[in-house]
C-alpha cells in the first residue's frame, strides 16, 4: 500500500476490511436464528444478539441430542469479557467497569458450548460488563429458552438458582462429581482462549463500540467453522443421569 504504482491506498484498505469483517459476521443470520434490542448506555447504541447456531450440522437444539437424552445438563455456560476504550472513570458504578479488568471499560458475551459436542451453540451480547453480571445476562435470556427440567453447567460466579445452573458451590452438587465439572469448564474456557487469540478480541478495541459486536461475531463464525473443520476442542465424558 502506498507508494508502489497500483497499489491500494490505506482508506480503502480499511474500508473493504470491514465490508469484510462485516459479511463474515453476518453470516451469523445465514446459520442462527438471532433476537436483538437496543441498548443505550453511555450515549453509546449497542446491539444486543441472541444467537442459536442452526446450520445443518449444529442446532441450537442439538444439546438434546440422543447422547444426551439422560442428562440434565446438555450445556456450560460462560460470560467473558474483551476491552473497549476507555468510558468514564475505572470505577465502581461505571457500567462498562470489569471486575476481570480492575475496573477497567469492557464488554460481556454470554457463550454456551454443547457439553458433548464441544460446539459453540449460544452467543448473548455485547453487555456493558459493570452493568451486566453472568447471572443477570443468563436470566435475562437463555433460562427462558432452556426446557423445563434442563440445567446448565457453569463456575461460581453462577451460584444459585439450582433449578437450572450447577455449579460447584450450589447446594447438592455431589462431591463425585466435582472432577467431570471441573473438565467440562475447562473445554469451555478453551474455546474463550480461542476467540482471545484474535488480536482484534485480545488487544483493547481500538474502533467504536458499536462495532464491537460485528467483529466479534466474525471471530465467533470463523473460530466454529475450525471446530467444524478438523480442530475440535477437546472431548469430555458426562452424566449426571439421576442426580438432583
Amino acid at each position: 500500500m502506498g507508494g508502489i504504482s497500483g497499489a491500494i491506498s490505506p482508506k480503502t484498505m480499511k474500508h473493504w476490511v470491514w465490508d469484510f469483517i462485516e459479511r463474515i459476521g453476518e453470516l451469523v443470520d445465514d446459520v442462527v436464528s438471532t433476537s436483538f434490542y437496543i441498548a443505550i448506555y453511555y450515549h453509546y447504541i449497542i446491539l444486543i444478539r441472541t444467537i442459536m447456531r442452526q446450520t445443518s450440522m449444529i442446532i441450537f437444539e442439538s444439546r438434546l441430542n440422543r447422547k444426551d437424552i439422560l442428562n440434565y445438563c446438555t450445556m456450560s455456560i460462560d460470560g467473558t469479557d474483551f476491552r473497549i476504550p476507555q468510558q468514564g472513570k475505572a470505577c465502581k458504578g461505571n457500567p462498562f467497569a470489569s471486575h476481570k479488568y480492575a475496573g477497567k471499560s469492557a464488554l460481556r458475551y454470554e457463550l454456551g458450548v454443547d457439553i458433548l459436542e464441544g460446539n459453540l451453540v449460544w452467543i448473548q451480547g455485547p453487555y456493558p460488563a459493570g452493568k451486566f453480571n453472568d447471572m443477570a445476562i443468563f436470566n435475562k435470556v437463555l433460562r427462558h429458552y432452556l426446557e423445563p427440567w434442563e440445567r446448565v453447567e457453569a463456575d461460581n460466579g453462577y451460584v444459585g438458582h439450582g433449578d437450572k445452573i450447577k455449579c460447584p458451590k450450589n447446594v447438592a452438587n455431589p462431591p463425585e462429581n466435582l472432577k467431570m465439572q471441573g473438565r467440562v469448564r475447562a473445554r469451555h474456557e478453551t474455546l474463550n482462549g480461542r476467540l482471545k487469540n484474535w488480536g482484534i478480541l485480545s488487544q483493547t478495541f481500538r474502533h467504536d463500540i458499536s462495532l464491537h459486536g460485528s467483529v466479534f461475531h466474525a471471530c465467533a463464525v470463523i473460530t466454529q467453522l475450525m471446530i467444524d473443520n478438523g480442530e475440535p476442542l477437546f472431548n469430555v465424558e458426562y452424566n449426571d443421569d439421576g442426580i438432583e
